[in-house]
């Protein structure tokens, strides 16, 4: 239960219109909502839905409300209702795992150092020369390689792995299956066939780094391959050998990045959007989902498409490519009368 609805826009620092005493059980949104629910409403459209759900009470963006005031329904009237969520729902989510804990059926090499207040738990590897800091969080079937170094409060969820000599910052989370340092994809022709070039680099992670399920970060060719503090990346997506990826990027699911790619700070990358590799992106900068990012794009750019354009020039090719039908249609039929024109 999350507590009475006075208590709760107290913690939020906002205010109650109507009933401060109606309990509160969870978070649902609006089409899920029944009683004991708090549901939510960041705009004017979406508070008249809230208000006619099922929901005991809606936490409503002070913007969304219109004047007068709709009754009805408890309001929490917060400044930002997405920033009020995120503690809302941190309520509600099930806490990590907490040491000191090891887990007998754990494997770690003797040489390895793990703090004792790490959780490390059921069918862990850990090997030689490795250093996991304090407060780390290893759960079930988690795997690190020989070398690696894993900083104060990092999070590897189930069947994560991080493979020989990578280094972690601190508060990293690394969601199930995620695979940091997988051999870079390099390959040179040989006497007709293909064979591999060495990967003897490694992957670093900044600080609060988070990288999402079955995603993978492959090892530098040389050196390292980089992912800057507090960059967030979705699930099932590639970065490729020798890219650095700048601080607070946001990278959607099936985003790819082939190597040598050079990523700006804070850049918002939408879903399957593929990187050509070679190439410098700004900061600042914005790619519309299913984007084919082929040239260099600069600082604060809104670009999208296949390939990549300027948003709004994009937009206004796709308007004209709407409208050819008609234009040819046009055209023709202005042949056809100067052709029956000719022929008189």
């Amino acid at each position: 239960m999350l507590g009475k609805l006075g208590e709760i826009a107290r913690r939020l620092g906002g205010t109650v219109i109507g009933d401060e005493e109606v309990e509160i059980l969870t978070v649902s949104a609006v089409d899920e909502a029944g009683p004991g629910a708090l549901t939510f409403a960041v705009d004017a459209r979406y508070l008249q839905a809230a208000l006619r759900s099922n929901a005991a009470a809606v936490l409503a963006d002070a913007r969304a409300l219109p004047d007068p005031v709709p009754t009805g329904k408890p309001l929490v009237v917060v400044d930002d209702a997405r920033i009020a969520l995120v503690g809302l729902l941190a309520a509600l989510r099930a806490p990590r795992p907490a040491g000191p804990h090891r887990d007998p059926s754990a494997v770690i090499d003797p040489s390895a150092v793990v703090a004792s207040t790490a959780y490390i738990g059921p069918h862990v590897t850990i090997g030689p020369g490795s250093e996991i800091a304090a407060d780390c969080a290893l759960e079930a079937g988690s795997y690190v390689g020989a070398g690696v170094k894993i900083g104060v409060g990092s999070w590897l969820h189930p069947h994560a792995r991080v493979l020989d000599r990578c280094v972690l910052g601190a508060g990293v989370v690394l969601y199930p299956g995620a695979t940091i340092g997988s051999e870079g994809f390099g390959w040179a022709f040989v006497d007709g066939r293909l064979e591999r070039i060495p990967q003897v680099g490694n992957v670093e992670l900044g600080d609060r780094v988070e990288i999402g399920a079955n995603s993978c970060v492959d090892r530098a060719q040389t050196g390292s391959t980089r992912v800057g503090e507090g960059t967030k990346i979705d699930n099932l997506v590639q970065i490729g050998h020798n890219c650095r990826l700048g601080k607070h990027d946001a990278f959607a699911a099936l985003s790819g990045l082939a190597g040598s790619t050079v990523v700006g700070d804070y850049v918002r990358v939408g879903g399957q959007t593929g990187f050509k590799g070679h190439i410098t992106v700004g900061s600042r900068v914005t790619i519309g989902g299913q984007s084919q990012i082929w040239s260099d794009v600069p600082d604060d750019a809104f670009v999208s498409g296949a390939p990549a354009r300027n948003h709004r020039d994009r937009l206004r090719l796709d308007v004209a490519i709407k409208n050819l039908p008609k234009l040819i249609a046009r055209v023709d039929a202005l042949e056809r009368a100067a052709r029956e024109g000719d022929e008189r």
